[in-house]
């Protein structure tokens, strides 16, 4: 695979760049439409964040970006551009070769992720030995030394810890070392803080910040909370029921959402000045996607902007500010 594509202000084309996605999954009580004609780009350098509820697509988008959907899903249309190479016709092993060295993924459960029977600085040295030209002698130092980048205390000792031994911050700063030790174009950061207290996730956060800004390495950070968003991302990508309903700057998203769903996620995020009270729930539940009768806006049905047009007719796309468009035929 070719080395990928350098975008920055002095080179704008996006490191990754999904057009018009389609994912589903074949069950037994029917086909769910889990993706449908997404499209969004993140360039070197930059953390866009992708939010929406839980069961909205967003692990399933990167997982089919990446090739690990599980056997029951496939791509059903679009592309996703990496460096110039469409990973959606990619072959296997063009996918292996990728996966870990130019693009990698911290998963949302590390001690799920991680071999609960291997050390975990031998998880690393496998890394570094599939995927890069580490004598054998160097990779013991090689992966001490990922540990000390992500502070963890004693690197030497914790290199002989197994998973279960470590607290669930220290499993969280493992799996980004492991991602991080090929030193990757992009990643892919799935709900990262998930089970940690809030002290040991903003140190979480702050270090994959720090990582980034110091590699120009491009981040997608997948989450359902607004808030972290808020305080991490460049850009955010707002997602419903597989679609992308709002893309955004996350100033111009949070101090003018023009999507009614947007509207109602900033509407039940906390924030120091709000009290309890004020915090409003979303109203319903997202659709059922096996439905064969599912409406043009998947929102439709929650939405109190609903017109005839938004169950029948094509989504629209309205781009108002620079680089913030809305799917939405009545936007706010």
């Amino acid at each position: 695979m070719s080395a990928p594509l350098i975008a920055d202000a002095d080179h704008p084309v996006p490191l990754l760049d999904v057009q018009s996605l389609g994912v589903e999954f074949q069950t037994r009580s029917g086909t769910v439409r889990a993706i449908q004609d997404v499209s969004l780009s993140v360039r070197r350098g930059e953390t866009v964040g992708v939010v929406g509820e839980s069961g909205s697509g967003k692990s399933v988008l990167f997982y089919s970006v990446l090739g690990i959907l599980d056997a029951a899903g496939r791509v059903t249309g679009g592309r996703a551009v990496f460096g110039g190479l469409d990973l959606t016709a990619a072959s296997p092993s063009e996918l292996a070769e990728l996966r870990g060295r130019e693009a990698a993924m911290i998963f949302q459960n590390p001690r799920a992720a991680l071999n609960p029977i291997r050390k975990v600085g031998r998880q690393i040295e496998d890394v570094l030995a599939r995927h890069t030209s580490t004598p054998s002698a160097q990779l013991r130092a090689r992966a001490i030394e990922a540990l000390a980048a992500v502070r963890i205390p004693d690197p030497e000792r914790r290199y002989h810890a197994y998973p279960f031994e470590l607290s669930g911050g220290l499993c969280q700063r493992v799996m980004i070392a492991l991602s991080l030790a090929c030193s990757p174009s992009l990643l892919i950061a799935d709900e990262p803080t998930t089970g940690l207290d809030v002290t040991t996730q903003a140190a979480v956060m702050d270090l994959i910040r720090e990582l980034a800004t110091r590699r120009r390495m491009a981040t997608v950070l997948i989450t359902h909370d607004l808030g972290l968003a808020a305080d991490y991302c460049d850009r955010i990508v707002v997602m419903h029921a597989g679609h992308v309903v709002e893309t955004a700057p996350t100033a111009q998203l949070f101090a003018k959402p023009r999507h009614p769903y947007t509207a109602r996620l900033v509407a039940t995020t906390p924030h120091g000045a709000q009290s309890l009270s004020a915090l409003a729930a979303i109203p319903g539940n997202l659709p059922d996607l096996r439905r064969a009768d599912l409406p043009n806006c998947r929102f439709s049905e929650r939405c109190d902007r609903k017109e005839a047009a938004c169950v029948s007719e094509p989504l629209t796309t309205t781009e108002f500010e620079a680089g913030h468009r809305v799917a939405c035929r009545r936007p706010l």
